[in-house]
């Protein structure tokens, strides 16, 4: 068991069993110049995390750039990710995919690896409906004994999930929460009213953290907190702690370059900014592609805003 002390308790239905709360990186996959993983630095990161504050690890997420990885790579990024971490934080990983069977397989497989949670995204392309997301969700919940926590981002994956199937999810004993990154606010304040002892809420939304803790959020699964850890879990734990102030001054101050962040699709203006502030994680694997000009331009602009010192370093495509 984890001791970092920033959790929520999970009694009963969990039998004592602990999430994080706070500000959980969607960790980035950083690359070497040959477009291979690299682990020597993923290990950097993981060691960085901790000594920044950041309250849990995600890994094999959108940001991990999970579906250009193969399942040797995956294994082995997941595998360093719990090594490194060593139960100094909660590692939580991203098993799920639009395939029900090979969701429970991964599920099962990461928990074996000594993950202490899940994220499952909903199913994807082949969009199902209600029943079938709830089934999708109940036969990977069935199969493990470790928290999972949900996935909402129809953005990506135009594949919805209703309040009505998120209400029933929650009473699953091993379904612990979920990560809303509908950006539909009147959505995330009916999920609001789920929010227990046994079923958490995270912001998957870094322009909406602030907002989403104020409806009894327990944190946010961030892209910012890759660049930023100790800013997005001071915001975080500000607003816990009572100082709202605080926490919105942080949000507010850090939203132009959030925005940037998501001009292009992500994880490229993420680690377009890394690389520019001399973090070497490496390029992206096609079809993932460097930022046109402009946009670039006005990710720059908006690091300088906050005080970043921009060196000239470029991102280039992995092959």
């Amino acid at each position: 068991m984890n001791t970092n002390t920033n959790m929520i308790d999970i009694t009963g239905r969990l039998n004592n069993r602990r999430i994080p709360r706070g500000s959980l990186v969607a960790l980035i996959t950083p690359f070497t110049e040959d477009a291979s993983v690299n682990y020597d630095r993923i290990r950097e990161l993981v060691e960085w995390h901790i000594a920044s504050g950041t309250d849990g690890i995600v890994a094999l997420g959108t940001t991990g750039e999970t579906p250009v990885l193969t399942e040797q790579e995956r294994d082995r990024i997941v595998e360093t990710i719990i090594q490194t971490a060593a139960g100094r934080i909660p590692v939580i990983v991203g098993s799920g995919c639009n395939n029900t069977a090979e969701s429970r397989e991964q599920s099962i497989r990461y928990e074996a690896m000594g993950a202490d949670g899940l994220l499952v995204i909903t199913p994807y392309y082949n969009r199902t409906n209600k029943t079938g997301m709830i089934m999708h969700f109940t036969e990977i919940a069935d199969a493990v004994s470790i928290p999972i926590i949900l996935y909402n981002v129809p953005g990506r994956t135009g594949c919805p999930i209703s309040y009505e199937a998120v209400e029933r999810l929650s009473h699953h004993p091993n379904i612990v929460g979920i990560k809303e990154a509908s950006g539909d606010i009147s959505l995330v304040s009916k999920i609001a009213r789920l929010i227990s002892d046994d079923f958490a809420m995270y912001s998957g939304n870094d322009d909406m953290i602030v907002p989403l803790l104020s409806l009894g959020g327990a944190g946010v699964i961030s892209v910012l907190a890759n660049i930023l850890p100790r800013e997005t879990h001071e915001m975080v734990a500000a607003f816990h702690g009572g100082n709202i102030e605080r926490a919105r001054d942080l949000q507010l101050h850090y939203l132009d370059f959030i925005n940037a962040l998501f001009i292009e699709t992500n994880p490229i203006p993420i680690k377009e900014a890394m690389n520019a502030t001399g973090m070497n994680v490496g390029a992206y694997r096609l079809p993932l592609y460097p930022m046109e000009d402009n946009t670039k331009a006005y990710l720059m602009g908006t690091m300088r805003q906050v005080g970043f010192s921009i060196g000239e370093v470029r991102g280039q495509t992995a092959k």
